[in-house]
């Protein structure tokens, strides 16, 4: 603000005084004009007569509106209308007329054309304050030229939105005494009680700031410094002039010096401001968003930056809730310095959590979610917070250092927080500072919110993603499975690719890969009911045509939104065979043992689930133990650019090639077809080697519908298992057996019922007959006759289940085979 002729004199520095940055900063001018009662100027500065052409014996005395003249308002700040091409506006401007006239009893602020000495006109820009009280004053109004904003150097020109006066709470902008201890020099024809009595309304009113976007607030307040470096540039080359003229020409040092806004602290705090902004989410991870919050701070900002963030944040979780209090867990999870290497690294440790005492700054600032500024961190207080570090000394790190405290905000909840420090020997933080300090931090907490809200996505999708994936053993009847899963690049991680096995009567295995198209959680919801719908079908051994066209109306009924494709195997490890269909799915690959070879198998494409109304078309494919089945979906294939035979064949060959373990041979697939690093889709691999069973494993019986073949089939059962050396076994799978073949012949209606065993990682007994009601636990009572068998069942085996078959149904249990 103007101060007349009063020459700066940066004030001593001290820890206990609060004084802020002695080091001078450039201005542009700023008007500042009283009003009497009766409408007359009763002062008129300096900067009034700099703005508006009138020297100050002309201005007093004289009507405001005449020294005042309004000749058009300027646009509203929304408006993109560019500096010098406001000639259109040429209609009064009612606010500031208004006030001039007496008219407005609140404060008011605008931009506005003014006609001012010689008939030029010039746009200001103006905050009007109504005064009451004791003394003759009745308005004050301050006033700035809007193109002196502007950089005279084309090079140094700032990049701002908007630049718009605007009023502020004055808690927003501390300062206060400042401003009410130089107002008086502003206003030299005041007393020090009248210029403490305008000061008192003008903060009641509002705090005079400028806007130079939504974000970025400037307070209009009295700093020390000097005048703007191209104003400074001019003054001196007229000086040189008139001295080579022969002229004297006179600097006025107190016009260097006064009556200006902190024009240069402007230019910087917005150049450091856009750089942060540059530097700072240039990624949606979150552990590298820290990590360039933290260092876009240092040093040129500050020498130390400690970033603390809530628990909830740092695991990814969703948005924390509730006011932190003593007991909330703060992690440390940045600190920068500019000290030398190691001296923070024992005692604050990246990586520790702790909770902070209500009676320290941090806890003022997490609480309140507004800066605190410490000028110097005394020995009281340096003291009082390292109490916090069990056996650490802290206090040579920060005491007498300046100290601000910054909140790291989003949608008004308080992320986490920085803690800003600077060296003995620096500046200490000032009020521009702490404002610049909330600006940085205000953005910085934007970056990290999305950051976390990308990782708490990402986590929700893989959580999502892993729940509807199932969790295959490794070793099912007579074949080894091993899978994987790659989720894309694209939309969340989230994608419709799937795989699945399902144990099923006759130790046989159904093995299913399919592709929802599309991605998102659309995608998924989608694959997860075709999954669940594979898995029921799968459970009712429907033949593989048949299950694909249940699927097929499924899709239909569910809605024509989606399409996938479909790939549905069943081995038989007994026949040594495969019974597979196809739904628009890639074929599979199968690698032979005896001879290391590999090819696609040549199967009826079939056109994708959803499609309706077509055939699908299933075949046997003879195999020998050892071989491998693989199936995958064509993400892993699919090259954007290339043929997709030039993957399949790629597929062929990296099957086909020698591995230690399922496992190996997965990798080694990925590692030749997920080269190119563009991938999008999401991908999903099963392979399966197919080891059969043997014929000596396997036992089978048929036994007539008569209630004597129980004992025959207890006996035989009981030979069966001392012949494979599994009689440790003998008495609860007897048992079992008794319980499971009276029921079939009880409920059987005339083809014969069928005993099977089978040995292989678990002894697997089998009982099949003609009813296609399923078996059901019950609870019997003493005197109940029925019901004990499948309890019996259920208590001694290892697992067991019932399914429907096309003749009837098959009731099952397993054992696990004893230690040899």
């Amino acid at each position: 603000m103007d101060r007349g002729s009063e020459r700066d004199t940066p004030p001593s520095r001290g820890a206990e005084s609060g004084a802020v940055d002695s080091t001078p900063v450039g201005r542009i001018p700023l008007a500042v004009v009283v009003v009497d009662r009766a409408g007359l100027v009763s002062h008129w500065s300096r900067g009034a007569r700099r703005l508006f052409g009138a020297a100050k014996e002309e201005a007093i005395g004289r009507a405001a509106v005449d020294l005042l003249p309004v000749s058009g308002a300027l646009p509203d700040e929304e408006d993109t209308v560019p500096y010098g091409a406001y000639d259109s506006y040429d209609g009064l401007g009612p606010d500031l007329e208004s006030s001039l006239g007496g008219r407005l009893a609140y404060p008011a602020a605008g931009r506005a054309r003014l006609t001012v000495a010689e008939g030029h006109r010039r746009d200001v820009l103006w905050w009007a304050y109504p005064l009451v009280g004791p003394g003759e004053e009745r308005l004050l109004v301050l006033a700035a030229d809007a193109d002196a904003l502007k950089a005279d150097d084309p090079d140094d020109e700032i990049a701002v939105e908007r630049i718009a006066p605007a009023f502020a709470l004055h808690t927003d902008f501390p300062g206060a005494e400042e401003l009410a201890r130089r107002l008086p020099e502003i206003l030299p024809s005041m007393s020090v009680d009248e210029g403490a009595r305008i000061v008192s309304q003008v903060l009641e009113l509002g705090y005079p700031v400028l806007e130079f976007s939504q974000n970025d607030r400037v307070p209009v307040t009295p700093d020390w410094g000097v005048p703007r470096r191209a104003e400074r540039r001019a003054r001196r080359e007229r000086a040189a002039r008139a001295a080579a003229e022969g002229l004297a020409l006179p600097l006025d040092p107190a016009e260097e010096d006064g009556e200006d806004l902190e024009y240069a602290a402007v230019r910087e705090r917005l150049e450091f401001l856009n750089e942060v902004s540059g530097r700072i989410g240039t990624s949606l991870d979150l552990s590298k968003t820290i990590i360039e919050v933290s260092r876009a701070v240092v040093p040129r900002f500050t020498d130390v930056a400690g970033t603390y963030l809530r628990e909830q944040v740092v695991a990814g979780e969703g948005f924390p809730e509730g006011v932190p209090d003593t007991t909330t867990l703060w992690h440390r999870v940045a600190v920068e310095h500019t000290d030398e290497p190691g001296r923070w690294d024992d005692v604050v440790p990246v990586g520790e959590a702790m909770p902070f005492p209500a009676h320290t700054p941090f806890f003022q600032c997490m609480t309140t979610g507004e800066p605190v500024l410490v000028p110097r961190i005394s020995e009281e207080m340096g003291h009082a917070i390292a109490a916090q570090f069990e056996k650490r000394d802290i206090r040579p790190l920060i005491t007498h250092r300046s100290m601000l405290v910054v909140p790291l905000k989003a949608r008004n909840v308080v992320l986490g927080f920085m803690i800003l420090l600077r060296h003995p020997e620096r500046v200490e933080f000032n009020d521009m500072d702490r404002v610049t300090g909330a600006e940085l931090a205000a953005r910085a907490g934007l970056v990290l919110d999305n950051a976390r809200m990308y990782t708490y996505q990402e986590s929700v999708a893989e959580t999502l993603q892993d729940s509807m994936l199932p969790h295959i053993p490794p070793r099912m009847a007579g074949c080894d499975i091993a899978t994987r899963y790659l989720p894309g690049t694209l939309l969340g991680r989230v994608g419709g690719d799937w795989f699945d096995s399902v144990k099923l009567p006759g130790a046989r295995t159904a093995l299913v890969v399919g592709d929802v198209m599309g991605h998102g959680l659309n995608s998924a919801a989608m694959m997860g009911q075709l999954r669940t719908a594979v898995q029921t079908m799968a459970a009712m051994d429907l033949p593989p045509a048949q299950l694909l066209r249940n699927l097929d109306d499924l899709a239909q009924r569910l809605g024509d939104t989606y399409l996938a494709t479909c790939l549905y195997a069943v081995y038989d490890p007994i026949a040594g065979e495969v019974h597979i269909a196809n739904a628009g799915h890639i074929p599979p690959v199968i690698v032979h043992a005896a001879d290391g070879r590999s090819e696609l198998l040549d199967l009826p494409t079939g056109a994708p689930i959803g499609v309706g109304g077509v055939p699908f078309e299933a075949v046997r494919v003879r195999v020998r133990p050892g071989d491998r089945l693989v199936m995958c979906t064509d993400g892993l294939v699919e090259v954007r650019g290339e043929d997709i035979g030039v993957g399949l064949a790629t597929l062929c060959e990296s099957a086909a090639h020698p591995a230690a373990s399922m496992d190996e041979a997965c990798d080694t697939i990925i590692r030749a077809l997920n080269t190119c690093g563009g991938r999008k889709d999401d991908v999903a691999l099963l392979m399966a080697r197919l080891n059969g069973i043997e014929p000596d494993d396997v036992a089978e019986w048929r036994l007539a519908v008569d209630p004597i073949e129980v004992g025959r089939a207890r006996a035989t059962v009981r030979e069966q298992l001392h012949e494979w050396g599994l009689g440790r076994l003998a008495d609860t799978t007897e048992l079992m057996v008794s319980e499971l073949v009276t029921n079939a012949v009880r409920h059987s209606h005339s083809r014969p019922v069928e005993l099977r065993l089978v040995r292989g990682e678990t002894l697997l007994c089998e009982v099949d007959d003609d009813d296609h009601e399923l078996p059901t636990l019950r609870n019997a009572g003493p005197d109940d006759e029925f019901g004990r068998g499948l309890r019996i069942v259920s208590t001694l085996a290892r697992e067991w289940g019932a399914s429907r078959t096309n003749a009837g149904k098959t009731v099952w249990f397993e054992q696990t085979l004893p230690r040899r």
